[in-house]
């Protein structure tokens, strides 16, 4: 949204960014606050308060195991680090709701900032993130022998840190735009594009072609040689951490795709009815937060079958569905090292 851009707006403010507050709009749409009687408002607090029960204990519990259950590797570097900007965007949700029930902000000027910031922080480190992930397993299924030597707990913490501070660089507009100005006797936390009326479509343009177009053409190179060079060589019979791979980039695609689609629609936004561009936009804001807690949910059930599922406790889930990733491409890369040396004696 730029209206939208994060799951600390709402729909008015759609009406005073594009209009600079102007006496004709505040006639037109000046309403009073009536969220809690609203079916619609209701039901998104409904969905960011689970989506905030959810995503804070799942990724707690995923940062516990991985952090302090698990033996430390270049894997559970990866996934911790995905939990971790998942835990902090969930923590903040309830700024989220209160804003929501009150059609108030009322956390002042620096949180305005900070609270958005935090979303696009959150999304860029996620698929950034993922981008690694796809580009590691790729590099290991290409390279097995150099992959086994160069794969080290220190170089993922270097390149998860190097993630994070262009994630960090990608939010700064947010730091920027995000404003606090009084209306109609309430507070309102928006994007002020009034002085550059350009950098409005810049910063959505940018973070749909950073944030996704660039991401998925990377993750989708790397799975097709993945999916090729493995059929080809019927190296590993185990398609679980596949498994949960896809499930966590097709997650990120669902949750993130329609978000974009209605922040560049906005950019139009005099071609098309308000009021179903600041209701799609309302729903694919709570769509995108709801990625901060599929992530864990995944871990559990992308892990074993249905069965093992209910024989074992979710700990154990969890830790063997992560776990099951490194086991499967430490074997892959145990064979691939073999071949490799049988083949060299040869030539």
């Amino acid at each position: 949204m730029e209206m939208a851009d994060d799951v600390y707006d709402t729909s008015e403010d759609y009406n005073y960014i594009e209009d600079n507050f102007t006496a004709k709009e505040e006639h037109v749409f000046q309403h009073q606050p009536t969220c809690l009687k609203e079916v619609q408002c209701v039901s998104l607090i409904a969905v960011s308060v689970v989506i905030f029960l959810l995503g804070l204990c799942g990724n707690a519990l995923v940062i516990w195991i991985t952090g302090f259950k698990m033996k430390k590797s270049v894997n559970t570097t990866w996934y911790m680090s995905l939990a971790i900007s998942d835990f902090v965007f969930c923590a903040f949700l309830p700024l989220s709701i209160a804003h929501m029930a009150l059609e108030d902000w009322i956390f002042g000027h620096f949180m305005c900032k900070f609270a958005s910031s935090l979303m696009f922080i959150n999304m860029f480190s996620s698929i950034f993130l993922l981008v690694v992930i796809s580009v590691d397993r790729c590099v290991s299924v290409m390279f097995p022998v150099w992959a086994q030597n160069q794969r080290t707990i220190q170089k993922a913490s270097v390149v998860v840190v190097l993630a994070w501070l262009l994630a960090i660089g990608l939010s700064i507009p947010s730091m920027i735009f995000r404003d606090v100005r009084s209306h109609l006797g309430r507070n309102i936390c928006f994007n002020n594009y009034s002085q550059y009326p350009d950098s409005h479509k810049t910063v959505a343009v940018s973070r749909f072609i950073a944030g996704f177009i660039v991401p998925f053409t990377v993750i989708i190179f790397c799975y097709s040689i993945i999916i090729v060079r493995l059929r080809n060589n019927k190296m590993t019979k185990s398609s679980k951490p596949f498994r949960v791979m896809t499930a966590l980039i097709a997650a990120f695609f669902i949750c993130w795709l329609p978000y974009h689609v209605f922040i560049l629609l906005e950019l139009k936004h005099q071609y098309y009815d308000h009021s179903i561009l600041a209701t799609g936009l309302k729903i694919c804001t709570s769509l995108a937060a709801a990625n901060s807690f599929l992530n864990p949910v995944l871990y559990v059930f992308m892990g074993n079958d249905f069965k093992q599922k209910f024989k074992s406790c979710l700990l154990a889930r969890m830790e063997n569905a992560m776990g099951e990733e490194g086991r499967t491409i430490s074997r892959y890369l145990s064979r691939s090292s073999s071949m490799d040396g049988r083949a060299s004696t040869h030539i």
